[in-house]
């Protein structure tokens, strides 16, 4: 692979754990998670993406299905906040040490309590960000959480929820 391997990539390999890499393009700017999963030729329920929420100067990471909702209420109780709020955009690359399209849930400045949605527990693999943007790896989702010490919970709106908003 021409751009070498990311700080995710290196931390799994001193971890002995395997992980495939799937290289896309991204000149397109579409690189939201169901294009990605496209992009990938996985399915899109396989593929999820790595979002950080807050509460205050507490920092909380939340790996959901690419297509999904994070459901704040879900994730506070998970966190075990009353409340918490996305991390703006801007503030992403100084808290986690990645930008947009590119966070992984490996090899973050610091561990934070990670989450992962319970949906990926009865999977055989799972695909992350690798840490670059055009550059997800796949992995066992067990092998992940125990390197991240995240605990599996539901963290998704329900499909039905939505059509009870709109």
């Amino acid at each position: 692979m021409s751009e070498g391997k990311t700080n995710a990539m290196r931390i799994l390999d001193k971890a002995d754990i395997p992980y495939t890499i799937m290289n896309y393009d991204h000149e397109d700017g579409q690189i939201h998670g169901t294009a990605v999963a496209d992009k990938i030729g996985r399915p899109p329920e396989t593929v999820y993406k790595t979002l950080a929420a807050h509460q205050g100067s507490s920092i909380y990471i939340f790996v959901i299905p690419a297509a999904a909702e994070l459901d704040l209420k879900k994730a506070a109780k998970a966190a075990g906040e009353k409340k918490i709020e996305m991390l703006p955009v801007k503030e992403l690359l100084k808290w986690t040490g990645y930008i947009r399209g590119g966070c992984s849930p490996v090899g973050m400045k610091k561990l934070y309590p990670t989450f992962i949605d319970a949906s990926a527990e009865r999977l055989d693999s799972m695909a992350v960000s690798a840490g670059r943007v055009g550059t997800q790896m796949e992995l066992s989702p067990q092998q992940l959480a125990a390197q991240v010490k995240a605990l599996f919970l539901p963290l998704i709106k329900d499909m039905n929820e939505d059509a009870h908003e709109g």
